[in-house]
Order: C-alpha cells, then sequence, then structure tokens
C-alpha cells in the first residue's frame, strides 16, 4: 500500500504505538484521522499532526467506534484504511480475575476493535486495507494471563476468518502480532501486576514493523508484515 496520499483512521491514537504511529504516517504524507478516549491527548496530538481531524470514543460503546468510522470516511472523503491500535492489558489467575474484568478485557480487545474494522469493511476499496494490533501473548499463552491472552486470541481468529472473506474484494486484513513493547501498557493494566519480562522493542522500533506491514501489503488479501503463524 502506498502511505502516501492514502486517508488512514486510527482508533486508538491517544495510546503509545498509536499516537506514535499516526505522527509516522502523517509525516509520510498520509491524509489521517484521529480517535481516542483522552480528550486532551487527543487535541495535543491533532494538533501536532497539522490539526486533523479527530473524535473521541469509548470502546466500550460498540456503536460509536461504527460510527467513528463513518464519520472518517465522510470527513477524509474516502476511506483507504483503518489501523486499529486499540487494547488494555490484565493479569492475574484466572479464578482471580473475575467476570467483570473478564468482560471488560474481551470488550477492549476484541469487540471494540471488530467493530471498527466490521464498520470498515464495506467502505474500504480494493487495495485497501483494515489492521489491528494483537500481540505475541497469544503465541506464548503465558500463565497468569488468561484472560487477557483470550481476549486477544478472539480477535486473531476473527481476521484469519475475515482475511479469507475479504481475498476476492482484494482488501488486505493485517494481523499485527507485535513482541513486546516498551510502551508502559503492561504497567496500565486493568488488573494485576504483570510478571518479570524481558526488556522489548521501543516504541518507534514497534513503528517501525507496523509502518513495513502497511507498505507491504499488496492488496490481494494476502497477509503481510509481522505476521506470526
Amino acid at each position: 500500500m502506498n502511505v502516501t496520499g492514502a486517508r488512514i483512521l486510527v482508533p486508538g491514537a491517544t495510546g503509545a504505538i498509536g499516537s506514535a504511529l499516526s505522527e509516522r504516517l502523517h509525516q509520510r504524507g498520509a491524509h489521517i484521522a484521529v480517535a481516542g478516549r483522552d480528550r486532551e491527548a487527543l487535541a495535543r496530538l491533532a494538533d501536532v499532526c497539522g490539526n486533523v481531524p479527530s473524535r473521541r470514543f469509548d470502546a466500550y460503546d460498540l456503536d460509536t467506534c461504527a460510527d467513528t468510522v463513518t464519520w472518517a470516511h465522510e470527513t477524509l472523503d474516502g476511506l483507504d484504511a483503518v489501523v486499529v491500535c486499540v487494547g488494555v492489558a490484565g493479569f492475574g489467575p484466572a479464578e482471580a480475575v473475575g467476570d467483570a474484568v473478564a468482560e471488560h478485557l474481551v470488550t477492549v480487545n476484541a469487540l471494540a476493535p471488530m467493530a471498527f474494522l466490521r464498520a470498515a469493511l464495506p467502505l474500504v476499496p480494493r487495495g485497501g486495507l483494515v489492521a489491528a494490533v494483537t500481540g505475541i501473548v497469544v503465541d506464548m499463552a503465558p500463565a497468569g494471563m488468561a484472560d487477557y491472552t483470550a481476549s486477544k486470541a478472539a480477535l486473531v481468529y476473527w481476521l484469519s476468518s475475515v482475511r479469507r472473506e475479504q481475498r476476492r474484494k482484494g482488501v488486505d486484513i493485517l494481523d499485527l502480532r507485535l513482541d513486546h513493547v516498551e510502551s508502559g501498557f503492561a504497567q496500565r493494566a486493568v488488573v494485576g501486576t504483570p510478571p518479570d519480562l524481558p526488556r522489548g522493542q521501543s516504541v518507534q522500533e514497534a513503528v517501525d514493523k507496523v509502518m513495513e506491514a502497511l507498505e507491504g501489503a499488496g492488496g490481494d488479501g494476502s497477509p503481510r508484515g509481522p505476521e506470526k503463524r
């Protein structure tokens, strides 16, 4: 995909990866719209990126997630890509996490990204793409992260099925399964304390990999970039 001139929505743009990705896309000449939960951070990011369109959403409001895609499509006069950077961590043994926290993890990590991308599928043209940041935790399934891993895995398998559905249309479906990133994400967990983790890649290194995946997408429905099999 040629990022320069592409019309791209970045939900989750106020997080570490989403913010850095938005700035990189703007620097590369993309026409972006940014969406996030933190109103003040969203305003700062929009200003840094040249007063690009911005919209606040709550991941728990799935209708608002879908409506944000429609808004971006109208605001940018079309939509070539949606790259979802929404997510929240959670730690602890399964019996201690609780159903309310488990529901929160599934909603933010799976249902909200699905709502964004589901709404984007009828709007993104041939040669475009939809993508979501997942994580290597899906491949590792470590102890103490059962509900977090399950929520991410739900999104991964949803993306895999949608990729098959969209192949004939020529829309790429990207699972951006990044390694551990030193973004402070684990320290902002909704529950529990993160285990000792080896030093991860920097946010900028993670964004490099995301950009490589976006620019390597060929519009034929085939996966490229930092996907793990």
